[in-house]
């Protein structure tokens, strides 16, 4: 994503129109002491978060193409509430950059610890386009200071172009519980979609091409199919698809939002609290504005989660009606109900 709009360019015969009609409410009062209360510091210019921890140091990395930067944005926190740029990894590498000649920006980072060192898949594209790329890089430490630290691109995981059906942005990586590893990655057209990875090479193994459809939207013939955003994770027996739905980067009338179905196998079939599939659009709702249009936080949506030692947390970002519709980064725990669903404390 761009830092003003990735997906303005894709236009459809879906129209939405539940923001346009409801009417404008007074600012909703102050939350509850949740993390989002008492974020502080860097927060605006951010789009598709992810969030991990190294030491004492909590790390949240987005899509590029703010503050003059291509490459993806990356602030810091001690306490989770007061955040502090800390520049971009890296800028559009070479080779995507050949690829995507028009890229203005990374997009959608998606960060983990592998096997010793910190890997960030990164998506390189154009607004509206099924030209893509989808890379990774890794590091040994998140910290700059350190000697050790430093960069190393490992080029081309997977590529889409006009006509393949799917599209290859917004990665996030997985290994599951048998020790495999897995790319989960896709927006618009075909859906969400999951692909095998050598877990030596952290690509495809050479001949491999199957590809698995875990989430699709289904839309009026002609009309966008807007599901993006995908997330895997963990929890109890089951593995978790968390997905954005709806239309981000409209500023005021952005109406994203998240939702999930869960499966006891990495491959699906992922399943809704009354075990519809999400292969027909259905999916239990996890941050939703409501009323629509009538709150500050605008469409909540591009969530990263993490295990933070005995809770999870979800980071994603919003539109602020009190700043212009900035994108800004919102932070909430993760808590789990009776039957094995996610509430988030927003």
């Amino acid at each position: 994503m761009t830092g003003t709009d990735r997906r303005g360019l894709i236009k459809g015969a879906l129209t939405l129109s539940a923001t346009a009609m409801l009417p404008r409410s007074a600012t909703a009062d102050a939350a509850p002491d949740t993390l989002n209360a008492h974020l502080t510091g860097y927060l605006v210019g951010l789009h598709d978060p992810v969030i991990i921890r190294e030491r004492d140091t909590y790390h949240v990395f987005g899509s590029g193409g703010w503050e003059g930067r291509p490459g993806p944005s990356w602030r810091t926190s001690k306490d989770l509430k007061s955040w502090t740029d800390n520049g971009s990894p890296f800028g559009i590498p070479d080779w995507a950059h050949a690829a995507i000649p028009t890229a203005t920006s990374v997009w959608a980072p998606d960060i983990h610890y592998v096997d010793g060192f910190y890997r960030l898949y990164y998506s390189v594209s154009t607004g509206g386009s099924m030209r893509s790329v989808t890379g990774f890089a890794t590091t040994p430490t998140l910290d700059r200071a350190a000697p050790h630290y430093g960069w190393t691109d490992h080029g081309l995981v997977i590529e889409t172009h006009p006509g393949s059906g799917y599209n290859a942005i917004d990665s996030n990586f997985i290994r599951d519980e048998q020790g495999e590893d897995w790319l989960e990655f896709g927006s618009y057209w075909g859906g969400l979609k999951l692909i095998k990875l050598d877990r030596h090479t952290g690509k495809r193994a050479p001949g491999d091409t199957r590809i698995w459809s875990l989430a699709y939207r289904p839309a009026p013939e002609g009309a966008d199919n807007p599901i993006e955003g995908g997330f895997l994770f963990r929890h109890g027996a089951y593995y978790y698809l968390f997905a954005s739905y709806d239309y981000c980067c409209r500023k005021l009338a952005s109406n994203y939002f998240v939702a999930c179905g869960r499966s006891k196998s990495i491959t699906g079939p992922y399943v809704d609290k009354d075990g519809q599939p999400m292969m027909e659009g259905r999916a239990k709702t996890v941050l939703i504005e409501r009323p629509w249009g009538g709150t500050r936080w605008r469409g909540p949506g591009h969530c990263g989660l993490m295990h933070d030692g005995a809770r999870d947390l979800i980071v994603y970002h919003a539109y602020d009606a009190e700043h212009d519709a900035t994108p800004t980064l919102r932070l909430a725990e993760l808590r789990w109900d009776a039957d094995g669903w996610p509430v988030a404390l927003s």
